[in-house]
């Protein structure tokens, strides 16, 4: 594919941002990439792995010159991220981001930035893992990636957003914001709250004088794996999203309370059935990463 942008600037260089940035170089889309975050150390290893190809020590030499500026810092960072670079950057570049909320950080950026030129995207990929030692240029193949146009967004905008995340193996597909952040509030925002909540759950607790963590085995492992996340990260989306992941751990609770009654009727059938019905739902997911 030939190169789509001379430069791209990508603030938040960890296992998202990074990736996009590895993937980006090696397939040809991008000249140069600039990478700016708040950690020295995670920069100089992503300047060591070929991730980017310089480092900017400040918002003025991070925005100046770029095509397209990535913001792929947690949700809760990206609205100053932008008031930071705006007076820098040119007038006609593009905005983007990587955020698991997309209505209000696509309000946010639009009111700070040219909203013709703000394009919100999600790439639904990822891991536990985090920083630039965690990229890898494979990290969206095959992924899904929501992009969420508004009436603003400019159609040359779009375009380029969406050949970029094509281009490294993404499916891109577009819809409301409002609709994105519902479903993503059920299928990533609560399930990582309810794993955070497990470990937590018996973080403390013992059992005849023994801590009880220590004999977790694959299942409990399995199940909250993803408890190993950046918590700041998953602290602004939950925030962000607050009235849908609200919602979501409604109606997991609800279901929760409903195994709990069949258990306490001694309700065999009925228990087996849900659980079976649960099973063969999650079998027809396949495998892959959270």
């Amino acid at each position: 594919m030939s190169r789509l942008v001379a430069r791209m600037a990508v603030a938040g260089v960890g296992l998202v941002g990074g990736s996009l940035a590895l993937a980006a170089r090696r397939a040809g889309l991008v000249g140069e990439v600039t990478g700016y975050g708040r950690s020295a150390a995670n920069l100089a290893l992503a300047l060591e792995r070929g991730i980017v190809d310089r480092v900017a020590e400040d918002p003025a030499d991070a925005a100046a010159g770029a095509d397209l500026i990535v913001l792929a810092a947690p949700v809760g960072a990206c609205a100053a991220l932008a008031d930071a670079f705006r007076p820098h950057a040119r007038a006609d570049a593009v905005l983007s981001d990587v955020g698991s909320v997309k209505a209000s950080l696509v309000d946010a950026l639009e009111a700070r930035w040219t909203p013709s030129q703000v394009v919100g995207a999600h790439p639904i990929a990822g891991s536990e893992a985090s920083g630039a030692g965690a990229a890898r240029d494979d990290l969206f193949r095959g992924c899904p990636c929501v992009l969420t146009p508004t009436e603003a967004t400019a159609p040359a905008a779009l375009e380029l957003v969406r050949a970029l995340w094509a281009g490294v193996g993404a499916r891109v597909v577009e819809m409301p914001a409002a609709a994105h952040d519902d479903i993503l509030a059920r299928i990533s925002h609560a399930p990582h709250l309810v794993a955070y909540a497990l470990v937590a759950a018996v973080a403390d607790v013992r059992v005849d004088g023994r801590a009880v963590l220590p004999w977790a085995g694959s299942g409990f492992r399995d199940a909250t794996r993803i408890a190993a996340s950046r918590a700041e990260l998953w602290r602004d989306i939950a925030l962000a999203n607050g009235p849908a992941v609200r919602q979501a751990l409604a109606e997991f609770r609800a279901a929760l309370d409903g195994l709990e009654a069949l258990i306490a009727a001694g309700d065999g059938a009925a228990l087996g059935a849900t659980l079976e019905r649960a099973g063969s739902v999650r079998r027809g997911l396949g495998g892959g990463e959270a």
